[in-house]
């Protein structure tokens, strides 16, 4: 087996990527190897969507992505005047394992309306401000799903 120090070091890790790990009460086999989301997920306890979000006008609501390790595709829609829904390809939301925090970010409809989220299903979460548009600018939002 070689000297740990001996191999290159790794600038970036990523999903993919695997680790070796020695494990105790295997002793078999003490050297396993385990992909980083994984172990992230174990470590971690949950998958997130976290964006930045803005809303004007009839339009639906604009995301700048900062982070989705959740394994699934996320779309914004607007189903009426600051009733707004994140629409996962899957069935991302599990019942009382999902969380959303989120705010408004500047508020420049003129008043603050803090946003609130329900989640109606396992595919769907709705966001309302109140019923006014124009609400939400550069506003935090992430979804938690935990395992």
């Amino acid at each position: 087996m070689a000297i740990i120090y001996t191999y290159p070091r790794l600038n970036t890790v990523n999903n993919g990527d695997l680790l070796l790990i020695s494990a105790v009460n295997t002793p078999r086999k003490p050297t396993m190897r385990v992909r980083v989301e994984d172990l992230k997920s174990y470590m971690i306890g949950y998958t997130s969507y976290t964006a930045l979000i803005s809303q004007v006008g009839a339009a639906a609501p604009t995301a700048i992505v900062l982070k989705n390790d959740t394994g699934f595709t996320f779309t914004w829609g607007r189903t009426a005047g600051g009733v707004y829904t994140l629409t996962a390809n899957g069935n991302a939301f599990t019942a009382n394992k999902t969380i959303v925090f989120n705010n408004s970010g500047v508020d420049i409809a003129g008043g603050y309306t803090p946003p609130y989220w329900e989640r109606t299903s396992d595919t769907e979460i709705v966001i309302t401000t109140g019923g006014v548009d124009t609400a939400i600018d550069n506003g935090a939002f992430e979804v938690r799903i935990y395992s």
